[in-house]
Formats: C-alpha cells, structure tokens, sequence
C-alpha cells in the first residue's frame, strides 16, 4: 500500500543547486516522485548528481541569478517541514488505514458486498495517489503550486466529509476512493518538493520528518476510527476524523505556501515519455520487480484486521490495532532501511526486504493465535516499509543519464501503480468459506507469490546491474 512515495526524485535536482536556486526549484519538483525513501538513501543520489551536471552542464537551462541558494533553515524553511508533515498525515496517513474501512465495510456499511468489490475502493485511493502524483510533476514545473495545494486539499476534506453521508457502495467509492484519491495525487509532489528546495545538507533531516506523518497520521485516524464508530457511529465518526483533515489541511497551506517567491518563476515541464527507456533492459527488469512486489505488498495492510477478526476471534478493537502495528513497525522500518542501504546498496537491502515480506506472508498461513499475529504485523511494517522507499534509490543507481531520471521513474511507477490497484481485489477473490469460516489461504499465498516472483526479478536485476556497471556487490 503502503503502498508508497519520491525523495530521490529531489535529488536528482540537487545536482543543479551548484548553478542557482531557480533551476534548482525547476528539476527538483521535475524528478520528484513518490514514495518515501531512505534518508542515506539521497546522499548517492546527490553524487550521482553532481557527476551527472558536470558531464552534461547544458542540462542547466537557468544562467545565475540573484536567488539566494536554500537558506538550509531558517522560518520559512521549517515551516515547509511542517506543512509537509500534515499533508502527508492526510493522504498517505489515511490510506494506510483502509485496512480498518475494509473490516468495517465487509461487516457493517457494504455487507452485502463482495471483500474484492470493497477493496476496490482502497486500491483506487492508492492508485490515484501513486499515479496522478506523477502526471502531476510537470504541473509543478509549470507553477501551479498554490492551485495544487488548495484544490488538494478541499478534495481530500470534501471527499471525507461526503463519506460521511454515504449509504451506498457507489458514493463510497466516488467519495473515499475518488475524490480523495485524486486530492491526495495534487498533493504528494508539493508537499515533498516545496520542502525540498529549502534545504540541502539538512535535506535529509527535513524530509524524514515529514514523511513521519505517515506512521502518526495511520495511529491517529485508526483510533478515531475505532472509537468514535462506538460512541457516536459511523457518519459521524467520519465528521470528527474530517475536522482533524480539515485543521491539518488549513495549518498545511499557508506553512507551505509561506516565502513561496523562491517558486514564482514558471519553467518547462519535464517530459512524461521516454521512449529510449523501452529499450533499456535494466529499466525493464526494475519495472518488472516493482510491478510484483506492489502486487503482494498492499494485500496484508488491507486484511490484518479482517484475518485478526474473522479467524482470531479478536475483538473489533484489538482487530484494527493490529493493523496500528503494522504502521508503527513501517515508522522504524524506514529509518532502519534508510541506514542499511547506504552501507549496503539499495538493491541488497530491497532483495532482503522483499524476500523477508514474502516469507512472511506465506508464514501467516499459520498463524493462529493473537501473540504470533502482533508479532507478524510488527515485522510485516518493518519490512515492507523498504518497499517503496529503497526503489527509487536503487533507481537513481541504475539510470546511465540522470538528467531522465524522472521522466523514467514517472514511467516505471506508473506501470506499478496498476499492480497497487489489482493486487487487493484479486486477493479478495480469493477469499473463501470453509467450515463455516473465512479461508484466507489464497489471500495469503497470493501475497507471498507475488513477493516471491518480485525477489526473482529483484535477483536479476542485481545480477546484471553488477555485471554491467562493475561497481561491487554495493548497488
């Protein structure tokens, strides 16, 4: 599901903070992506970086200017930091916790729903999120900035205030999965990108705060969720969680708007194709890796609190605290990660980690007591967080041109993004009764073959990365 959103994408532009703040605005937003990745993770980037400006210096399309480079600090830079810790405890802290909407729908809202049809709502959220967060780097060039956030942000409130109101499956959908799907996609690249520009040695520090908001925002809308649906029901136990979004959203704006002069130039848009990609094996093989793993990666967070419910017998709060396990456990995973990689190469340590998510979820088949299920749920989060926030590191090592970076991460994510949309569904399908009881087998080895072909490709691609660059086993 987690998904996933990215930081390297701000390094790719780094490289051109050397020549003036302006263009570095222009081609940090451009390679800005998605998911979140470790923080040790943008230090190869920024050297890559470097090489990539002094071998191509025409890349540059600014001549020196006035600007200041990022101040590093100060107010406005912080309040960058916090706007963006807000908007992502809206649009990505939410997503995550459509594990615990799945339970409730499956039981009370959408009962009369099939569990694939329900899960159509949350993998359409995400979706959206993944992709139209890529379509809408070039309208950050462009500098829609303040549209993006404003419009962003009414779209992810009106979008919880509208779920509110629905009885049916169809206002679920255009509401939860729609709406706020396409508001949290305006969102994510602002969010990462205005705060980029800002900083530069303490870029690192900025950006792992702000995708904290991931992990407070999943704890504190899932205990909303559970206690409020108790005291005072479903509608309004959605109000309350929307008046939480609309305060962040109002705090959001204006912090990440403040000192936004640094923005006002308008540049040409990175492109969205690159042809010469198709015929790039190495691009092929990382497109075919994240495709799998995104596939089996979304399926637990969406059915840990239905498994700990239908076939634990625990009871609806523990059910969703599960899943506030798993979210808590992806907090320290990422951080963890983000240190490995440096060490060890992000490849190596997106090997380990898929590989570790897919035994994982194969041992969940037998897993039949509340103790063993918070453990797995704890260790599930920390290693799946790896999942979309070491690829785009591992990327930034396997692009021979930097200055397409983004435009290649953009094409590559968008072809991942369909796999975060179908996995869930599919999995869902594979729901069925026996004895009296929901079998959650084929929910359980599909997620574990999925990430288990995912670390095959994953192997190859390691193989011939380190075949073709001859760099060591450290990629």
């Amino acid at each position: 599901m987690p998904p996933s959103l990215d930081l390297d994408e701000k390094k790719a532009a780094e490289g051109s903070s050397s020549t003036t703040t302006e263009e570095h605005v222009v081609s940090r937003p451009a390679s800005t992506h998605q998911f979140p990745m470790g923080d040790e993770e943008k230090q190869e980037v920024d050297v890559q970086e470097d090489r990539e400006r002094h071998l191509n210096p025409l890349s540059t399309r600014t001549t020196e200017s006035a600007i200041p480079p990022p101040p590093d600090g100060g107010l406005h830079a912080w309040l960058k930091v916090f706007g963006g810790f807000f908007i992502y405890v809206n649009i990505w802290g939410f997503t995550l916790t459509y594990g615990a909407f799945q339970s409730y729908y499956r039981t009370t809202l959408l009962s009369s729903e099939t569990p694939s049809a329900i899960s159509w709502i949350g993998t359409v959220q995400a979706w959206l999120l993944i992709f139209f967060g890529v379509m809408s780097g070039p309208l950050f060039d462009l500098g829609y900035f303040r549209s993006m956030l404003i419009l962003g942000n009414f779209l992810v409130v009106f979008g919880i205030m509208m779920l509110s109101l629905s009885t049916t499956y169809w206002q679920v959908f255009l509401s939860q999965g729609l709406c706020m799907g396409l508001g949290a996609g305006l969102l994510y690249i602002p969010s990462l990108a205005l705060v980029g520009v800002w900083f530069s040695k303490k870029r690192a520090l900025a950006l792992g705060i702000v995708m904290s908001g991931i992990a407070v925002g999943g704890v504190i809308y899932i205990i909303m969720f559970d206690r409020l649906t108790k005291t005072v029901g479903f509608p309004w136990a959605i109000r309350g969680i929307g008046f939480v979004a609309l305060a962040a959203a109002l705090v959001s704006i204006p912090a990440l708007l403040s000192g936004s002069s640094m923005l006002a130039t308008r540049r040409k848009a990175r492109a969205l194709f690159d042809k010469s990609a198709l015929k790039d094996k190495l691009f092929l093989i990382f497109t075919a890796s994240t495709f799998f793993t995104f596939l089996g990666y979304i399926v637990p967070y969406f059915y840990i609190p239905t498994y700990a419910r239908e076939r634990l017998g625990s009871s609806d709060s523990l059910a969703l605290y599960m899943l506030v396990f798993a979210i808590a456990g992806s907090f320290f995973g990422r951080l963890i990660s983000g240190v490995f990689a440096h060490y060890a190469g992000p490849i190596v340590t997106w090997i380990l980690c898929t590989f570790s998510s897919g035994v994982l979820s194969l041992a969940w088949i037998s897993i039949d007591k509340e103790s063993n299920f918070i453990a797995f749920s704890v260790l599930w989060g920390f290693f799946s967080a790896a999942l979309v926030t070491v690829p785009s590191a591992a990327f930034a090592n396997i692009t021979p041109d930097l200055s397409r970076l983004g435009t290649r991460l953009g094409m590559s994510w968008s072809v991942s993004s369909i796999a975060s949309l179908i996995g869930a569904p599919i999995a869902g399908a594979l729901l069925r009764k026996k004895d009296g009881r929901t079998d959650f087998l084929g929910v359980q080895v599909w997620s574990g073959a999925c990430l288990m072909i995912g670390t095959c490709w994953l192997l190859v691609l390691y193989v011939v990365t380190v075949r073709t660059q001859k760099k060591g086993w450290r990629v």
